[in-house]
């Protein structure tokens, strides 16, 4: 499948070495202004080459409107958006054409499709995730215009360092997303050894959404923990998804971890804004774990396509911590849910409105 989504539906194309890349988003209400030149903040934000700790692929990433937007403005039908690659070297991919790169999606294409495009991944490529965060542009924007909704992102965790303090105005003055300026030179540090090594390493994102209403979400199949779980669970690299203290309620009691109510509020947010699949009005927390690339020049045991042995060193451009780039690609996997579930709730519940008590958020 590459669509996701049930009225607010995104179905993306193109692999990582072809013409171009694009999606589809059907389902975006009507009347919402939109321009080309508001996909940039959020496109370079994600980017490779803004910085020596990502790839030094630079693409110009100037998304074209084909369609659903007439005079500054969604019609109410499919929008097309396009990206036309322009930075691709394929050749540094002509080594390892007949062979699997441990830790790659290379053998499982391979036994899927029975063929695979080894340019720099194909279609498993975070490329991929470009048309995600464009999607996800018009997402923000009508939720925030909407209901007042916020969504925002930061590295908590690069290999074994973690924030020593935490300020959201931080995070978008670094290239690491990081809530903590005071740390930035030893992560920049911990990057040149870590790329001078030739080895790579892993990273946790943080994403939190403020402002979201209580009553989104389905009871059973259409949980909104369930929904935002399989959307982050679905980004490249990805290994795990925790919603609120996720893991961590492993070690807790009961009486620590539910979440107390007063008329001024929750008492605390352990549950990350949602119970039995729907939101409580509080801000919906999620994180997730990604795993070390996989693209390494420090040679590696594998087999090639005739089952032979074969030692894999992978050139090209590539990450030594995937998760840098990921924190704008995590907001929109959660931005792409919550538009979906508004307006789910909407065709459902609309008639419902405001139920009394409505509990605030949140008591700090």
């Amino acid at each position: 499948m590459n669509s996701f989504g049930r009225l607010f539906r995104v179905t993306t194309f193109g692999e990582s070495h072809g013409p171009a890349i694009g999606c589809v988003i059907d389902g975006c209400p009507p009347g919402l202004e939109i321009a080309p030149e508001e996909f940039r903040h959020d496109l370079d934000r994600r980017a490779t080459g803004k910085t020596r700790h990502t790839s030094a692929r630079h693409e110009a990433d100037e998304v074209e409107i084909l369609s659903g937007v007439h005079e500054g403005k969604t019609t109410g039908t499919p929008i097309a958006l396009l990206i036309r690659n322009t930075d691709q070297r394929s050749k540094d991919y002509a080594k390892i054409a007949g062979q699997f790169r441990p830790g790659h999606a290379d053998y499982t294409y391979w036994q899927k499709y029975g063929i695979r495009d080894p340019r720099g991944g194909g279609r498993s490529s975070a490329r991929e995730t470009t048309m995600r965060v464009a999607a996800a542009v018009i997402a923000k924007k009508w939720l925030a215009q909407r209901f007042g909704v916020v969504v925002r992102g930061c590295l908590s965790q690069i290999g074994d360092i973690a924030p020593r303090s935490f300020d959201w105005s931080a995070v978008e003055g670094n290239p690491f997303f990081w809530p903590c300026a005071e740390q930035v030179p030893e992560l920049e540090n911990y990057m040149d050894a870590l790329r001078k090594s030739g080895d790579s390493v892993g990273a946790r994102v943080n994403v939190v959404a403020d402002n979201v209403p209580p009553g989104w979400g389905e009871p059973i199949y259409g949980k909104l923990d369930g929904e935002l779980a399989s959307a982050l669970m679905s980004i490249n690299a990805v290994k795990g998804v925790e919603i609120g203290d996720g893991f961590a309620v492993v070690a807790q009691k009961g009486t620590e971890h539910r979440d107390l109510i007063a008329p001024q509020g929750f008492l605390s947010n352990h549950a990350g804004g949602i119970l039995g699949g729907i939101s409580t009005g509080q801000p919906v927390v999620a994180s997730i774990a990604l795993k070390p690339t996989s693209s390494l020049r420090i040679p590696g045991q594998s087999v090639d396509i005739h089952g032979e042995p074969v030692e894999v060193v992978t050139t090209g451009r590539h990450d030594p911590c995937v998760g840098i780039r990921a924190t704008p690609i995590a907001e929109a996997m959660v931005a792409l849910v919550l538009i979906d579930q508004a307006l789910r709730h909407r065709a459902q519940c609309g008639d419902v409105g405001e139920v009394s008590p409505r509990i605030p958020g949140s008591v700090e």
